[in-house]
Parts: C-alpha cells; sequence; structure tokens
C-alpha cells in the first residue's frame, strides 16, 4: 500500500455517534441532563475534545430527532466548536439491496461511522459514542496520534484502551469489545456483547447460562478510535460485505458493529491498530440507574476543578 500524504489544511476531525435509541436505557440518553447547568455528556466530551485541540465535530443522528439535539445540545457549543450534522438513514444501503420487511434498528455503529466518513475528505478522524463519558485524557492522546498518523504498508489506526472493571455498571449487563494486545498493538478484538459483575466477579454469557469469568484490568475498547482517511473505502467494500452476508440470515437485527470492521482488517493484515490507554474512569447510562451515578461523579469533577460550572458561557440552566 502506498503512503497516503494529507494536506496540512487536513485537521483531525471529531466523530460523534449519536443515532442510538437507548433500548436499555429506555430512552433518548444522548440528551439526558447530568450536569448541574443541564450539560448533557456529550457537552463534556466535546468540551474536552476543544481543549485537546480538535476544532471540528461531525455528529450523526437521526433525522427526526435533528430539533431535538439543535435545541438541546447544539445551540450552546457552536461558539465553541464547528459542528456539522449527517443523518443515518435505514435506506443507505449498497446498492442492489433493499431494507428487509420488518427492520426498525439502524444498521450500527460501522454504518454509522461510515455515513460521517464519506463528507470528510482526507480528513483524520475519531469516533467516539455520543452518551459515554470519557475523560479528558482519551481525546488528548487520541488527537495527538491522529496530527501525526498516516498510512504505510499497513492503515495506521489507534483506539484508546480502558480498564473493564473501569467500564462496568452495578445495574445490569453491559456489550464491551475485550482486546488482545501485544507490543502495544491491537491483535484481537472480541465484542462480548452480555458482560456483567456477579457476586465471583465480572463475567461474560454468550447463551445465559453459561459464565466465563474475565479480568478487571483486561482492556477493552469503549468505540474511542482514530483513523485515517484510508478506513473509509475499507468500510465501504465492509458494509457491502455485510449485506451480502449477514443481513440475510438475521434481516430485523443484525448490524455492523465497528469493531468487526477494525478486526477483520487486522486478521487480514491491512491495519495496525495502537493503543493508547487511559486510567480514567468510563462513565455512561446505560440504564436509567446509572444517571446518578454519572451526576455525583461530574459534580465531584467540577467542585475539583476539572471542568467549570457551567461549562458553555451563559448557557445555565438550573
Amino acid at each position: 500500500m502506498t503512503e497516503r500524504k494529507r494536506s496540512v489544511m487536513s485537521e483531525p476531525v471529531l466523530v460523534v455517534m449519536a443515532a442510538g435509541m437507548g433500548s436499555r436505557y429506555g430512552g433518548l440518553k444522548q440528551i439526558e441532563p447530568v450536569g448541574a447547568c443541564g450539560e448533557k455528556i456529550i457537552d463534556y466530551s466535546i468540551f474536552d475534545a476543544r481543549r485537546a485541540g480538535f476544532k471540528k465535530a461531525v455528529f450523526i443522528i437521526k433525522e427526526e430527532l435533528r430539533q431535538d439535539f439543535e435545541e438541546a445540545v447544539f445551540q450552546k457549543m457552536r461558539g465553541y466548536m464547528d459542528i456539522q450534522v449527517v443523518f443515518q438513514k435505514q435506506e443507505d444501503i449498497p446498492e442492489g439491496f433493499s431494507v428487509p420487511k420488518g427492520r426498525v434498528k439502524p444498521w450500527g455503529t460501522g454504518h454509522a461511522a461510515l455515513t460521517a466518513a464519506r463528507v470528510l475528505g482526507d480528513a483524520p478522524y475519531a469516533v467516539i459514542n455520543a452518551d459515554d463519558f470519557y475523560g479528558q485524557e482519551a481525546f488528548g492522546k487520541i488527537y495527538s496520534f491522529l496530527k501525526t498518523a498516516k498510512d504505510g504498508e499497513k492503515l495506521d489506526f489507534a483506539m484508546v484502551g480502558y480498564r473493564l472493571g473501569n467500564t462496568v455498571t452495578d445495574n445490569g449487563y453491559v456489550s464491551r469489545g475485550v482486546c488482545e494486545t501485544e507490543n502495544g498493538l491491537l491483535q484481537n478484538i472480541v465484542e462480548r456483547t452480555h458482560i456483567e459483575k456477579r457476586p465471583e466477579g465480572i463475567a461474560f454469557t454468550e447463551d445465559g447460562e453459561t459464565w466465563h469469568s474475565l479480568s478487571p484490568d483486561a482492556v477493552v475498547s469503549m468505540n474511542v478510535w482514530g483513523f485515517t482517511p484510508g478506513f473509509t473505502p475499507a468500510l465501504e467494500e465492509d458494509f457491502k460485505r455485510f449485506f451480502r452476508e449477514d443481513v440475510p440470515g438475521n434481516p430485523e437485527k443484525a448490524e455492523i458493529y465497528l469493531p468487526f470492521v477494525v478486526n477483520s482488517l487486522l486478521e487480514a493484515g491491512r491495519a495496525q491498530v495502537r493503543v493508547l490507554s487511559s486510567q480514567d474512569k468510563w462513565y455512561g447510562v446505560t440504564y436509567k440507574e446509572d444517571r446518578q451515578t454519572v451526576v455525583e461523579a461530574l459534580a465531584a469533577m467540577t467542585a475539583q476543578g476539572q471542568y467549570p460550572s457551567p461549562l458553555w458561557q451563559g448557557a445555565c440552566k438550573k
């Protein structure tokens, strides 16, 4: 593979996946207030991203939710970050295929990232979830990586890895990409869709009956990725494969997960992924019961001076 050269104008862009509906949460958790002045989790991520160096963010949302996001999220941060909005649409599928009858769910995180990547040109980009609190360290590390990343013989990517023990909830199960690493590089990633705290420790199940233990120190992906522009055509290619091979067997629920796409490139020897570790504790609202934990953690961080209150000047709804 020949080295891809970027123009000096290709500043790293932050891609925010915000199109999921939060089925386990029971509502639109992306715009649930958690800060003293009505801030959402994504407000803290954008604040951290801006001070890390990002100047532009592309949000992937559902078109019918644009007004909700405009009023609850975008208005306050536009003075701090260049905001672009793209829509994840169910009918946006490869030529020659059709939307299966009865399909309601979006096509997954791989499709969401692809929707944004198509508008980025030759800019490198980070990808995050809108409803996860990642901490300042993650944004600093991924921005620094993207400023110098370039594809050589292999596509050059990065991910921020978290300790599994810092990413589980007391209120139910979670889905995590469990990583195998060697010399700072990702070797393999397996999406475990049902991980939970149990009396004997953290464990996962695939059938709801048999449990397998996991170390709290295991490295997991929380969907903080750094990609060069070379990822976009590979993502297009895998989206077509997904429709050929995966959708026919599970037309109503099949999803293309971003970690699966990365893993397939690793297995084919087409990419390398640097693992950038974060010691920060992850916070999220997988379940409504998680919200109070997030509120208290952010209040403590604000009291310690890590964040101002309000985050955005003049935008306080107490």
